[in-house]
């Protein structure tokens, strides 16, 4: 049977990673993206994999995506929730309640409209796995990223609680809280930050897109069991 995934923002980075490492392992692949139509056919025509345009703030999108991905796939054995934003750095006193709740709409509410849309059928089946994109900030904090690092710790708390809500239905919730990846999300970086980051990484290095990817491919897949 053709194992199925929905991926949020998958037409760059991370997202564009997962979409493509899934649907070379042989999963019929659903994606969103918002701004970046062009990448987002590039990589459909690639893959085969369907792009369908979704602004994860609105529930009346989510709910819509999901039920154009169920039709066209069938259903929905795994969702990944990816999409997100980065905050302007600055500090607290510097961001305004438009831009908090902007960042809490598309990472938490994103992930909680998502994943509520598409736990009826998996519950129905009694199998699914919905895995969820955090941020090492979401665990350790990060000075100047006050509201990402808020809405990130989140989506652990979320991920944490559903996990224990639906795993008597046979369906798996994980998330994976990356350090610091490169992508155009952190392109801006100034090469002293850039340097004062890889210090504290003990490889010395930024991990990239596919190492995530992986990670996520393995906690979807029965191998994580």
């Amino acid at each position: 049977m053709l194992k199925t995934a929905l991926v949020t923002g998958g037409s760059r980075g991370i997202g564009e990673a997962v979409v493509r490492l899934f649907a070379a392992d042989g999963y019929g692949v659903a994606f969103t993206y918002l701004n970046h139509q062009e990448e987002a056919l590039k990589i459909a025509q690639d893959t085969g994999a369907i792009p369908l345009r979704c602004d994860v703030s609105s529930e009346a999108d989510c709910q819509m995506t999901v039920e154009e991905a169920c039709k066209a796939l069938g259903r929905i054995d795994v969702l990944v929730n990816n999409a997100g934003v980065a905050q302007p750095k600055g500090l607290l006193t510097d961001i305004t309640l438009e831009e908090w709740r902007h960042l809490f709409a598309i990472h938490v509410e994103g992930t909680f409209s998502m994943t509520k849309a598409v736990l009826p059928g998996m519950v129905r089946g009694k199998y699914g796995s919905v895995v969820n994109l955090s941020s090492i900030w979401g665990q350790t904090g990060a000075s100047c990223e006050v509201a990402y690092s808020a809405a990130k710790a989140a989506v652990i708390g979320m991920t944490k609680a559903l996990a224990k809500e639906v795993g008597p239905s046979g369906i798996r919730v994980n998330c994976v809280a990356p350090g610091v990846i490169d992508t155009s999300m952190n392109a801006d970086l100034s090469k002293e930050s850039l340097e004062q980051l890889l210090e504290e990484i003990p490889l010395g290095t930024l991990g990239s897109p596919w190492d995530v990817a992986q990670c996520v491919l393995f906690l979807a897949s029965y191998r994580a069991w």
